[in-house]
């Protein structure tokens, strides 16, 4: 069960990006990529926790980044064109560690 959760969530954040940034065609194809792959940057937040890393834990409402606000901020990035393509990347980011809620752990 857990090499299916780390699958999944590691496809989702790397694998996933690369069906959505191809929505657009040449150069402009590896900037929504690159900004996609940015908006893991958001994972700094895990630098404070104590353990950094624990596999059983619940980022969502965890870490600061990870917060409901910060969610809504994310949200609220959607509407906006000239953060829509960040708001996309940190959201499906969200969704990805929020599925890491759900599954039982050991």
């Amino acid at each position: 069960m857990d090499i299916l959760r780390t699958g999944i969530h590691y496809g989702l954040h790397f694998v996933f990006p690369i069906f959505i940034a191809l929505r657009w065609k040449g150069e402009r194809f590896l900037k929504v990529y690159f900004i996609l792959m940015a908006t893991m940057l958001v994972d700094l937040d895990h630098l404070l926790a104590v353990p950094m890393f624990d596999p059983c834990r619940c980022s969502i409402g965890f870490h600061p980044l990870h917060t409901w606000p910060a969610i809504v901020a994310y949200i609220l990035m959607l509407f906006f064109k000239s953060t829509r393509i960040w708001g996309v990347g940190l959201v499906l980011h969200m969704i990805t560690d929020g599925q890491d809620c759900w599954w039982p752990c050991h």
